[in-house]
């Protein structure tokens, strides 16, 4: 752990681009943990969504750019779909 780091608490009252890149990747993915499981997409469907957005044209650092959504985030919930019938 770097130095300082240990101390550090979350705040969750920052906007993304206030948060470092790590804690902004935490942020993400326990978002995704913590969807109820009867909202969640499987896991292979899950898969499946993120290998289409990956071979996207729109993908652009995580973001749809023809969207503006987190994919991660959209593909994370069953009942989202792709604006762009991709999946």
């Amino acid at each position: 752990m770097q130095e300082g780091k240990e101390n550090r608490r979350h705040c969750y009252k920052c906007l993304l681009r206030e948060m470092d890149e790590e804690a902004y990747l935490r942020q993400l993915h326990r978002y995704i943990e913590l969807v109820d499981q009867e909202l969640k997409t499987p896991g292979e469907l899950y898969q499946s969504r993120l290998a289409a957005c990956k071979e996207c044209d729109y993908l652009e650092a995580g973001t749809c750019q023809a969207c503006g959504c987190y994919v991660e985030l959209r593909a994370a919930v069953k009942k989202n779909r792709c604006p762009y019938k991709k999946w």
